[in-house]
């Protein structure tokens, strides 16, 4: 019996470790950003790879805009019945003020189920760059609110960008039905 666990080991240890496939060269996940969630867990952007997302930016202390663009997410995700597969993130632009505690309130006031739903928050050198990547864009007012495009990205499993809208407030049925694509739901 030893023997066998000894050779069963060995061959273990001999196979070749397979790394995962190489991102595409469209990834977004290509940006080494680390992203904190609302419950302080720290993982990289690519730490989604492999199901399909969709991706907004938004601040918590946002009254008008940002709650629509989240209702948007919410909304989509319903019309597109509810793949098991699809999940969303929503990274702040104000990680001054959007540390972990904040995200969490703001994920509890607003009803956000956690299996699907994660809120996130990264360096503000990061936040910059995954806004320019992502195509929002935002400017920080002398009150401490912001002005901000909103947009909504679907992302394949690899990250590529495989639809947009900047519809908010009601859902874009071609936006719809590209996530039912992404996520083979009917």
């Amino acid at each position: 019996m030893k023997r066998l666990l000894l050779t069963l080991l060995a061959l273990l240890l001999a196979a070749p470790v397979q790394a995962a496939s190489p991102l595409p060269s469209d990834s977004i996940y290509q940006l080494p950003v680390p992203l904190t969630d609302q419950d302080g867990h720290v993982a990289p952007l690519a730490a989604g790879r492999g199901t399909p997302r969709i991706v907004s930016m938004f601040y918590t202390s946002c009254t008008m805009v940002c709650p629509m663009i989240i209702d948007t997410m919410k909304a989509t995700r319903r019309a597109a019945g509810e793949p098991a597969d699809l999940h969303l993130l929503a990274v702040s632009f104000d990680p001054e003020r959007d540390d972990v505690d904040a995200l969490r309130r703001y994920a509890a006031a607003h009803k956000l189920d956690l299996r699907w739903w994660t809120l996130a928050r990264t360096a503000p050198q990061d936040t910059r760059s995954l806004a320019a990547l992502l195509g929002v864009q935002y400017r920080k007012l002398p009150d401490g609110e912001f002005n901000h495009s909103s947009a909504l990205l679907l992302l394949d499993g690899d990250g590529r960008i495989v639809a947009r809208t900047n519809i908010i407030g009601r859902t874009d049925p071609e936006f719809v039905a590209a996530v039912r694509k992404a996520t083979g739901s009917k």
